[in-house]
């Protein structure tokens, strides 16, 4: 059995981190499984790449722009911009040789000048069952990635405030929902959720009403993210021992969507509330503006963008708590690798954090959108006895191995491909 998995991006953002690892975990369980891309950062075992030449991967450039070109006279303003895709560009792969051999196809994050709406079209009516990885909302609303509190996608979009300068009932929401209505009329579809919070907002839309929403989380190596000697940690990135460190990590540290301003009111109430704050210390990494982190209370220690995963891990393993103050997520890589290390995670209440994080078990759950309860949660790790600080750390790391192992998750969806194939009734996942 054969499985080619889609995604625009090889190594860039949380779908491609996640799509590769699920690749990387098939192959391990015997599953011949490749994933396919736009443009492939480095030679990756199993990974192929649509633009191996300079002039292809100026056409995919050119499809990325003019696709941020259709949306631009539609935008509510330029905060929204890469929140919403109308995907009108995109490649054709109706003939590639890598889907016709396929069993499967296996979709990810396609957007941004990858897959058109109806490219997608193409390839929902190729007769081959197709797997869809949601790591947004995207695959069921009308061009939107999150949504937010609206819930126009639940019949067929239209009158899109948050994102359209001129929002009504036949807007852009509303024709890119029925271009993808059209598009999806002949699949052979099962979606699939890595949150349950998002597969139940899947459940709810018009588009996917058809189609059994199923829901599988992303797999983590637990191996690569594992506990080691924090001290060990610390001194492999240069980093302090005597100190007590909390971790901000985002792929770029300015993105709104981060609540990296939340972040920073929390950590001046807890600054004022320590008796001793020359104790605590920041490690952050990510790309982003160096400049956003001057007006931080404590000192920091800025290791930059990371891409090696050992490294990663060294971070999180140096890190006596990590946090996420994100203000829409679905199923965070971030606090899986910082669990799997056995390191605590203090997050808002959105999206798929609460089905990670046990709250005072195995972290800690602000609530949304509340500086002052993110603090709370991370004074609260501070104050813990050693021991059950120890407690905590355990309980995260066994959530990981219980839930998101990568053999775990593979085994998940190698049952998913092999009742598609043999048409039988989908698995209770």
């Amino acid at each position: 059995m054969r499985v080619v998995h889609l995604n625009t991006y090889h190594t860039t953002g949380g779908a491609a981190v996640a799509a590769g690892r699920l690749n990387r975990a098939l192959n391990r369980f015997g599953v011949d499984s490749t994933l396919l891309v736009q443009e492939a950062t480095y030679p990756d075992a199993n990974v192929d790449a649509l633009a191996t030449s300079f002039l292809a991967q100026k056409m995919a450039f050119a499809r990325f722009g003019a696709e941020r070109l259709a949306f631009l006279p539609y935008e509510k303003d330029k905060s929204v911009r890469f929140q919403f895709s109308p995907a009108v560009t995109g490649v054709d792969l109706t003939f590639n040789s890598v889907i016709r051999q396929a069993d499967v196809l296996h979709l990810h994050w396609v957007n941004f000048g990858f897959f058109s709406v109806e490219g997608l079209g193409s390839l929902m009516r190729l007769d081959k069952p197709v797997v869809w990885t949601m790591h947004d909302m995207w695959a069921f609303t009308g061009g939107c990635h999150h949504s937010g509190t609206c819930e126009n996608y639940q019949r067929s979009c239209g009158n899109c405030v948050p994102f359209l300068r001129r929002p009504g009932p036949n807007d852009l929401s509303h024709s890119v929902w029925q271009r993808k209505q059209k598009a999806y009329e002949a699949a052979h579809l099962v979606p699939v959720g890595c949150s349950e919070w998002l597969a139940n907002r899947a459940r709810k839309s018009g588009l996917f009403r058809p189609f059994s929403v199923l829901t599988i989380p992303n797999p983590i190596d637990t191996e690569l993210f594992r506990p080691i000697d924090k001290a060990a940690a610390r001194q492999a990135l240069g980093l302090p021992t005597n100190r007590r460190l909390i971790l901000f990590a985002a792929a770029k540290v300015s993105t709104v969507g981060k609540g990296f301003r939340y972040f920073e009111q929390a950590l001046h109430q807890l600054h004022a509330q320590l008796e001793n704050p020359r104790e605590v210390e920041l490690l952050i990494f990510g790309a982003g503006d160096k400049g956003l982190l001057h007006e931080l209370p404590f000192q920091y220690h800025f290791l930059g963008p990371l891409s090696d995963m050992q490294q990663i891990s060294y971070a999180y393993n140096a890190a006596d708590m990590f946090v996420i103050p994100s203000l829409a997520e679905n199923l965070p890589n971030t606090i899986m690798e910082a669990m799997a290390c056995g390191t605590p995670a203090v997050g808002f209440t959105v999206g798929g954090i609460p089905e990670m994080i046990q709250h005072r078990e195995s972290g800690y759950l602000a609530q949304y959108k509340s500086a002052d309860d993110l603090s709370a949660g991370m004074q609260w790790l501070l104050d813990l006895p050693p021991n059950d600080y120890a407690a905590i750390a355990h309980a995260a790391r066994q959530h990981v191995l219980a839930h998101y192992d990568e053999a775990i998750v593979a085994e998940q969806y190698a049952s998913l491909y092999e009742s598609l194939v043999g048409g039988r009734d989908l698995p209770l996942l």
